[in-house]
């Protein structure tokens, strides 16, 4: 299982962002997907006792788009979806998935899903994102 590295100021993994969420991402070396396991904490918070939509929705979008930049692509997302289908406790491990699902000429299509310890599914995303290397200085994800 292979790391990815951190990036800077990011709000879901930099290492330079204090109020960062802390996430390390590694790399699924037989199908190219990123993953995580996450505790979300009071940080986190929406509803009692549960992990805000927002927060979900910023892990999905980061672990689709992580998938993408260790693809080889300096890319933005133009397009989010997520389905939330149960309540992720706060306290709980969850997995996070992210992976590329079609490649196209001018946009990169992406999948991800949050599962609880269970296996069963709270949230399910997919992104559209476009080339756009003129918004970063620095290569990310080690590419």
């Amino acid at each position: 299982m292979k790391s990815l590295p951190y990036h800077g100021s990011c709000f879901v993994c930099g290492n330079d962002n204090p109020h960062s969420i802390g996430v390390t991402w590694f790399l699924d070396e037989e199908d190219g997907s990123v993953f995580t396991e996450f505790v979300f904490t009071l940080a986190q918070q929406g509803p009692p006792g549960c992990a805000h939509g927002g927060a979900l929705a910023a892990l999905l979008d980061e672990a689709m788009g992580a998938a993408v930049w260790r693809a080889g692509h300096s890319v933005a997302a133009v397009h989010l979806e997520v389905d939330y289908r149960r309540t992720v406790p706060l306290g709980e491990k969850v997995t996070v998935r992210g992976r590329i699902t079609e490649h196209g000429k001018r946009k990169i299509l992406t999948g991800g899903e949050v599962t609880l310890a269970d296996g069963t599914m709270a949230a399910s995303g997919r992104g559209v994102y476009v080339e756009a290397p003129h918004l970063f200085g620095e290569a990310f994800f080690g590419h």
